[in-house]
């Protein structure tokens, strides 16, 4: 019996992709640097800094700036994005996500996110479902980004619950990586690419039930 479930929060729980690469892309532009949507593609499930050294690395610009400087850069990103964010609401939450979430809280199944993102506290209270989550991981917390297990250890122990008991959710490879890495069953979550070593994948949480998932 699988006893807790961390989630991932971008292409899991709602789509903000759009924006990050809105705000990235602008960024980068300021900066010389031309991204493009397949590019953004590879800063999927990375952390903020992770994403910009990418971007400066793409641009052949990584040696150019201090940490402060990176940390300005990023800093103007994420107020970019919040912005863009302002508008986001329930009806923005990805299809099937919410009555998961309540299947979940009548069986008693304590879930918690695992996710890059800093601004996970106020998206999820948006989206009207902050309650739900007995903990959110702090990425400021970590050594190491995805696809190390660190966050989806911690995402574990955070709802008392062992890695091999619980299941994660991602959509992006190196999430699955990590799950994988921490010793989790994986849920992948996409329509179009194909998430190795995934024990199950679908294209929306609307295939997925909470009774089939925990007798797993």
């Amino acid at each position: 019996m699988k006893k807790g479930f961390i989630f991932d929060l971008d292409g899991v729980i709602t789509d903000t992709a759009k924006f990050h690469y809105i705000a990235w892309k602008d960024l980068a532009m300021d900066l010389g640097i031309t991204i493009d949507e397949t590019f953004n593609e590879t800063l999927k499930g990375i952390s903020r800094m992770d994403s910009l050294d990418k971007i400066l690395a793409y641009g052949q610009r990584d040696d150019e700036f201090s940490i402060e400087e990176k940390e300005v850069l990023a800093q103007k990103k994420n107020d970019a994005y919040v912005q863009l964010l302002a508008d986001l609401s329930e009806k923005d939450l990805l299809p099937g996500v919410h009555d998961f979430l309540v299947q979940a809280k009548a069986e008693a199944i304590p879930c918690a996110i695992a996710s890059a993102s800093k601004n996970a506290p106020m998206i999820l209270e948006k989206l009207g479902v902050l309650d739900f989550f007995g903990h959110i991981v702090d990425p400021e917390t970590l050594k190491k980004g995805k696809p190390d297990p660190e966050i989806f250890v911690k995402a574990a122990e955070s709802i008392h619950v062992e890695p091999q008991d619980a299941i994660g959710f991602e959509d992006a490879q190196a999430g699955i990586d990590g799950i994988k890495a921490a010793g989790m069953y994986a849920v992948g979550i996409s329509e179009t690419e194909i998430l190795t070593g995934s024990d199950l994948q679908v294209a929306s949480m609307t295939e997925l039930s909470v009774e089939q998932l925990i007798t797993i």
